[in-house]
């Protein structure tokens, strides 16, 4: 694998871990409310989250186990960056008009405001560093067999 794809996809793991964190922390509050978009949102962030830390993790594991596992292949590993890609532009999308106004002048550090956005924000950079991963990778796949096809060998 080319040197970035470890960094990144240890990046996408530990920004999963933070929305985890917060997205639990959001269903907790609202778990004794009647069903909303809201909540069938929040819990979609938390799913997003889940899904996310447990592959993250793998791939980062076989990665930088150096045996490269069948399941962590290039081909797996961008399947996988494309379905997670869409589920998170998907959460962040229908959740935008859902979560209210993004202005936060006046509220507290730590208020309701601030989380929510921080929710959204994480979102859409999860989503950006999906699609940057992906990318970079079809790029690295590309490069390598522009370079094996000049070659002699071929």
């Amino acid at each position: 694998m080319a040197g970035y794809h470890p960094f990144l996809f240890a990046l996408i793991t530990l920004v999963a871990m933070a929305e985890l964190g917060l997205s639990a922390y959001w269903v907790h509050l609202i778990q004794h409310e009647p069903s909303s978009r809201f909540k069938s949102l929040i819990i979609l962030f938390l799913f997003d989250s889940c899904w996310t830390v447990l592959f993250g993790a793998a791939y980062c594991l076989w990665i930088f186990d150096g045996a490269m596992h069948e399941l962590a292949s290039i081909g797996s590993s961008s399947i996988w960056l494309a379905i997670t890609a869409i589920l998170w532009g998907v959460a962040a999308g229908l959740f935008g008009p859902v979560r209210g106004s993004g202005n936060c002048d006046g509220t507290p550090a730590i208020s309701a405001c601030r989380e929510l956005l921080a929710l959204y924000a994480i979102g859409w950079t999860e989503m950006g560093l999906c699609i940057l991963t992906l990318l970079l990778s079809i790029c690295w796949v590309h490069s390598g067999r522009r370079s094996y096809r000049g070659s002699y060998y071929v």
